[in-house]
């Protein structure tokens, strides 16, 4: 295969874009370019490695009635897209059974496990190092209860290539700097980072891919043309093109792609919404801070500050539930942040799978037809990795991916 089309410019399709160019092919890149951009660039900046556990589990299932009844808990299922999230959710129920999640952990792990060095390899690849950094998180817990409760989870929980321990001192001091009194606890990982910013990384990456040749095509991919065993891509406005292999790493709108040509794709938008301001007092060298009472996380980037939270299923076209915004800045004002409101709102999709595993492999469908979506909060995580899981499948090498076969939906 010489040339390879790739549909989706988030971080997972510029990943295999660039692997792609690395094993000297020609690649061109479809990026419908929407006015609201993607997941790649609403999340929190988190390279989520301690997160090796499926989401599809019985303690999963066990919390959901809690969180329903909670006042302000960060999950929600509208009434309105009932027909998008009860099917998905029976879905979920019995990916959840122990022996699917033990399986579905052990895949998992060892993708998760290669991520940060993967990682390296991209950001070193395009010459920008410093857009990858490796200082951890914290956690933190609002009463001492709460504290209690949560250190015994991640005491219980596998994290991975990550690993914790309780603050010291002057990490104490300045989290109290920070929220205006001591927090009632506290761990700070180490093995985890974050990017230092989604604008200065995703303009690395177009411009390291076009400077190597590769052409970016700005249309909506509509649906795949098959002729004589392979496909095509169809775009809106009337193109199609062509090239001898293809790959759908398109989010959400992997779905009616793959569905249209006979893949079973059960997958939903899970919304998340963020609140984007400037830095204000933030300090520039504080990891990120995970609030996990209120279900927040609050990233400090290299030239603004972010906090995402919620979990919302749902349709991609459903309106966005304004109350949640509002809902974000009071939980900024409970805890007293200094983060600069009423800052800028911003809603998107995480393309999530009923098993919480990503959906990486190639269709039999046709013969030049391969995939890479459905990583739910692990997008920005997993993206240079599957770029290069794709690329070795593309010549018959590598790990084995049958945990992340569409094939598994039937």
């Amino acid at each position: 295969m010489r040339s390879f089309l790739v549909i989706g410019g988030g971080i997972v399709g510029y990943s295999i874009a660039l692997a792609q160019q690395g094993l000297g092919r020609s690649v061109t890149l479809v990026d419908d370019a929407p006015s609201t951009p993607p997941a790649s660039w609403g999340n929190a900046g988190h390279i989520a490695v301690e997160q090796v556990e499926p989401l599809a589990s019985a303690a999963t299932l066990r919390a959901v009635p809690k969180r329903l009844l909670a006042r302000d808990d960060a999950l929600s299922l509208p009434l309105r897209d009932i027909r998008h999230w009860l099917p998905f959710g029976l879905r979920l129920t019995a990916a959840a059974r122990p022996d699917r999640f033990r399986a579905g952990k052990a895949a998992l792990s060892t993708l998760v496990g290669a991520a940060i060095p993967a990682w390296e390899r991209l950001v070193e690849g395009i010459g920008q190092p410093d857009l990858l950094i490796r200082d951890g998180h914290f956690v933190i817990w609002d009463t001492p209860d709460s504290a209690a409760h949560g250190l015994r989870a991640w005491q219980a929980a596998d994290t991975g290539t990550t690993r914790f321990r309780s603050i010291d001192a002057g990490e104490r001091e300045r989290l109290t700097q920070l929220l205006g009194r001591a927090p009632a606890g506290a761990i700070r990982f180490t093995g985890s980072g974050h990017i230092a910013s989604h604008d200065l990384l995703f303009g690395a990456l177009r411009r390291h891919f076009t400077e190597r040749g590769g052409v970016v095509v700005r249309g909506l991919a509509t649906h795949l043309p098959r002729s004589d065993g392979n496909v095509s891509v169809a775009l809106a406005d009337g193109r199609v093109l062509d090239a001898d292999g293809v790959v759908v790493a398109a989010g959400v709108a992997s779905k009616p792609l793959l569905e249209g040509i006979g893949h079973r794709v059960p997958m939903i938008a899970e919304r998340g919404y963020h609140l984007h301001s400037d830095v204000g007092s933030w300090p520039a060298d504080l990891p990120p801070l995970v609030f996990e009472d209120r279900a927040l996380i609050v990233t400090r980037f290299r030239d603004y500050l972010r906090a995402s939270s919620f979990v919302e299923f749902s349709h991609p076209d459903s309106p966005p539930d304004a109350a949640k915004w509002e809902r974000l800045r009071g939980r900024i004002r409970d805890l007293g942040l200094p983060f600069p409101l009423p800052a800028r709102e911003w809603v998107g999709c995480r393309p999530t799978l009923p098993d919480y595993l990503p959906a990486i492999g190639r269709s039999d469908r046709a013969y030049n037809l391969f995939y890479a979506f459905g990583h739910q909060h692990l997008g920005l995580t997993l993206g240079p990795v599957t770029g290069e899981r794709i690329a070795a499948l593309t010549v018959d090498e590598g790990p084995d991916l049958s945990a992340f076969d569409l094939r598994r939906f039937g």
